[in-house]
């Protein structure tokens, strides 16, 4: 990895958001694959991976597609771009990769076969216009297949610790005041139809986090890199911010306790 970018991700492209990526793909990868399944995801398919990042899922749906298909990646990151290279070319992959913007993207109407993008729409001013646009390059019966926040708002701990709460509750303003949508699963439903996409599914996606597993070290990792970035953002204090992470690591030790992380949706929707 290069040195960090700016304003690549919010939670910068440096080797420990990196690392944080690879361990969410872990926790969310059989939600993933159950999605691609549910919307036959197949050999022989060109796929897009709308907001690739390090290209985690373009490597499993590249052997999806496999020989006879083709998987895009596209993200702003130089870096995460330039990782996928490296990983693609050490897989033997035939992977097409684009280092821009979604505005800036250029994909042929009536070219694309299945698509999938992940915690990607929520960070745009414009996810409108984004999904107009993947639309009109989809074929015919084409699938879109989105994960993204529903409720970031019930990000809780169990037990309540005061300066953890109020730092997460810190996080979620962050995002509510960013250009963005955090809760943008909500809205796709309705942005899916307007443009002219059959939603053959909605399936809620929650996890209640424990200590003793995978899933725990999910939120843990997010928020022991999003904390220290939310003091010079104006969010939070040093100080708090410093017990915040002082109680979330007394929350690991603690038996019995839990983390309900934010409520994720997948909506899926075919092209008529």
């Amino acid at each position: 990895m290069s040195k960090q970018e700016k304003n690549a991700y919010i939670l910068g492209t440096e080797r420990a958001e990196l690392h944080r990526l690879g361990l969410q793909h872990q926790v969310w990868a059989a939600e993933a694959r159950k999605g691609w399944a549910l919307a036959d995801f197949s050999v022989g398919q060109t796929i897009l991976d709308l907001g690739c990042g390090p290209g985690f899922c373009t490597l499993d749906l590249a052997y999806i597609a496999g020989q006879e298909g083709k998987v895009i990646g596209v993200d702003k990151s130089e870096n995460y771009i330039e990782f996928l290279r490296q990983s693609a070319k050490q897989h033997q992959l035939d992977i097409e990769l684009h280092a821009c913007d979604f505005d800036a993207m250029q994909l042929p109407d009536n070219s694309l076969d299945s698509v999938y993008c992940r915690w990607a729409l929520a960070w745009l001013p414009n996810p409108e216009e984004i999904v107009a646009k993947v639309t009109k390059a989809m074929k015919p019966g084409g699938a879109f297949v989105v994960h993204e926040y529903f409720d970031w708002s019930v990000f809780q701990c169990e037990p309540h610790l005061p300066a953890l709460q109020q730092a997460i509750n810190a996080a979620y303003k962050s995002f509510e005041d960013s250009p963005g949508t955090i809760n943008i699963g909500r809205k796709l439903p309705d942005m899916f139809y307007d443009n002219g996409l059959e939603v053959i599914g909605v399936r809620p996606m929650s996890v209640i986090a424990r200590p003793d597993e995978l899933s725990w070290e999910w939120p843990r990792s997010f928020l022991e890199i999003y904390f220290p970035k939310l003091v010079p953002m104006g969010f939070l204090t040093q100080e708090i911010m410093e017990q915040a992470l002082e109680e979330l690591e007394d929350l690991g030790d603690m038996q019995g306790a839990s983390i309900l992380c934010p409520h994720m949706v997948e909506v899926i929707g075919i092209k008529e």
